[in-house]
């Protein structure tokens, strides 16, 4: 019987051991341009956000945690590869991950090389996917397009108006007369999200959720409008101060003042666009929920380690700025809260329920933190540290001083628990005693009376920063313009397979997209009326779509086609043949047709789309049956 026991003893260890060391998944969730205006970090009094909250109280929400940089695409490319800007040389939104960093390993395909299934929708990195990272993504990762479709107004701007180049064409806010499934975007996301999370794998996962709300443009269903208040209740940012700018080096001033602000205050729509960013976040949150209870109802719930952080903060007015790309506290600071569930061996009793740590961490401490908790060996050029003994403890002794970068070497914030320092290019500095002052506005650097943190935080600057690297594009580019007059929709038409839409292009802009030889596109009105298909056949290609309005008086069809219902007579241009409605070739219309015709040949000339009889000349050539129609 005493065997019997003793086995019996040995056998529940094992089983416990056994348990301890199998490997967890990872629910990895990104929200784009979210700052503190979060319940649970309550940054602004109006914000609704049950399930940010829920993830909070369920886990460690970190309170000091920093970016790594001000703007997405460093401070992504810095958390999936695990490499400071300051060392990898990318600074900006404007470089390319992988012309900077070619060879890097991102998580997922880190995680895959160590057993795991690597799965991904919505935005993750700054506007591609790298498809080769990855088991499986959504939308398509060879269309290197993370967007899933979404619902805009066709008639943009619709709450502001545009001043200029300078002004971003996504800041523009509204409420849409749509349900969630019609608008698509994040929701699609989360729909693909939690159907893998229903699944039960013979590999454990890493599956990135990225949702782009709120990052612009603020267009919401209504309903999300409805849950914020009317705009005559709004209340202005609480770190919003008259003067705050008195204080600060020029450098910062010149940072600070980008036109939104003063624009958006002389249009009146300060309020409407803070409503607007709420009611952003209010479906973002809802769009986490769903998440949320996809893996709280499905077979990995007691299995899944969930990660939510945001990639930057957002200025709404605080320091008479708007947008991104600062060194000052609401935009490096930023959500991070995780869930740990016990069974695993490098947290056996998972996290502790309900916890607050206020210890600063930064974002480049993901992916140590991740390996670590995944029993994997640790990537070696990581450059944060894991954080797993604030999971642990979240008062345990920590000296961690994160680095948030702004888009170019040497300029840059240092975060400690209690104080923060910003430096800039010409060598201007600000500090803060966040403790005191959480708003950042009053600027200690000249006080003699903190010369000493002043000194403490001068010595922990790196002594070397990589140049900020921009080689010549190695991929095909493609530029397509449009000059018609009406927003455009944009599809990539991949070989057997349904067509991909691609972000519209609005009236008057040139969209610029990366591409691959050979890949085909559809440019078409929001009527489904197709205005073009082409192929990227060079490195660098423009496309122009010309104004292509109708009249009255009839439709000339190029490179005719026969299978319209029409009567027409046919012309002939220099081995062309057109096809014209008679209509514009008789009557009070005759003279208007053979206008028509001129002006078409002419047109024809000038796009290179026919050439003069014994010309040597590189035409563009439509497909095969395409029509297309002038006036």
């Amino acid at each position: 019987m005493f065997r019997i026991f003793i086995l019996m003893i040995c056998c529940w260890h094992a089983s416990f051991l056994a348990a301890a060391d199998e490997r967890p998944n990872f629910l990895f969730i990104c929200v784009d341009d979210l700052n503190d205006w979060i319940g649970c970090l309550g940054g602004h009094p109006q914000a609704i956000t049950p399930n940010f909250d829920r993830l909070a109280a369920s886990g460690v929400l970190f309170t000091n945690a920093y970016c790594p940089a001000a703007s997405c695409n460093p401070s992504r490319t810095a958390v999936m590869t695990g490499i400071s800007p300051h060392v990898s040389g990318l600074y900006a939104n404007r470089q390319s991950m992988r012309q900077v960093l070619p060879d890097a390993q991102i998580i997922p395909k880190y995680f895959s090389e160590h057993g795991y299934w690597s799965g991904g929708s919505g935005k993750i990195l700054h506007y591609f996917i790298d498809a080769d990272s990855w088991t499986e993504y959504f939308p398509e990762a060879e269309s290197e397009n993370p967007f899933p479709r979404t619902l805009y107004p066709s008639n943009r701007p619709v709450s502001l108006p545009r001043a200029g180049d300078w002004q971003y064409i996504e800041t523009d806010w509204g409420a849409l007369d749509a349900t969630d499934e019609e608008f698509g975007g994040d929701y699609l996301v989360s729909e693909w999200v939690s159907e893998q999370l229903k699944k039960k794998r013979d590999q454990p996962f890493w599956l990135a959720c990225g949702f782009y709300r709120p990052h612009e443009p603020w267009f919401v269903p209504k309903r999300y409008f409805d849950r914020v208040p009317p705009v005559s209740s709004i209340r202005i940012p609480p770190g919003w101060k008259p003067g705050d700018l008195i204080d600060v080096p020029e450098r910062a001033r010149a940072l600070a003042r980008n036109r939104y602000f003063p624009h958006i205050q002389a249009h009146g729509e300060w309020r409407n666009a803070i409503q607007a960013y709420l009611a952003s976040i209010a479906f973002a949150d809802e769009m986490l929920g769903r998440v949320l209870d996809a893996l709280e109802e499905g077979p990995n719930a007691d299995s899944t380690i969930v990660i939510l952080w945001s990639d930057h903060g957002w200025h709404l007015g605080e320091k008479e700025h708007w947008q991104k790309y600062t060194a000052w506290r609401v935009c490096a600071r930023v959500p991070l809260m995780i869930r740990v569930p016990p069974g695993f061996k490098a947290l056996p009793e998972g996290t502790p329920v309900g916890a607050v740590c206020s210890r600063p961490v930064s974002l480049l401490d993901l992916f140590p933190t991740m390996t670590e908790l995944a029993g994997i060996p640790e990537k070696s050029d990581n450059d944060g540290r894991s954080i797993v003994p604030l999971l642990k403890d979240p008062e345990a002794e920590w000296d961690e001083v994160p680095m948030t970068h702004l888009d170019r070497p040497g300029v840059f914030s240092l975060s400690g628990e209690k104080h923060r320092y910003i430096r800039y290019i010409d060598g201007s500095e600000e500090l803060y005693n966040i403790e005191d002052d959480p708003y950042e506005w009053t600027n200690l650097a000249s006080n003699k009376y903190f010369a000493d943190v002043l000194a403490q935080f001068r010595e922990l600057i790196p002594e070397d920063f990589a140049p900020k690297i921009l080689p010549p594009a190695k991929r095909p580019s493609l530029t397509i313009t449009n000059q018609t007059g009406e927003f455009l929709e944009l599809f990539w038409l991949p070989e057997n397979a349904e067509s991909v839409p691609l972000k519209g292009i609005e009236v008057g802009e040139s969209r610029r997209i990366q591409t691959t030889i050979g890949h085909q596109f559809r440019v078409q009105s929001t009527s489904g009326r197709v205005h073009e298909e082409f192929e990227c056949t060079e490195a660098e290609q423009t496309i122009v779509i010309p104004t292509s309005d109708a009249t009255d008086a009839g439709e000339v069809a190029f490179v005719g086609d026969k299978s319209k219902n029409l009567n027409h007579q046919s012309r002939d241009i220099e081995g062309w043949t057109v096809y014209v409605d008679e209509k514009l070739l008789s009557g009070e219309q005759e003279a208007l047709g053979e206008t028509a015709l001129r002006l078409l040949e002419d047109k024809l000339f000038e796009l290179n789309c026919v050439c003069r009889r014994n010309e040597s000349s590189n035409c563009r050539r439509f497909p095969s049956g395409s029509t297309g129609s002038t006036s």
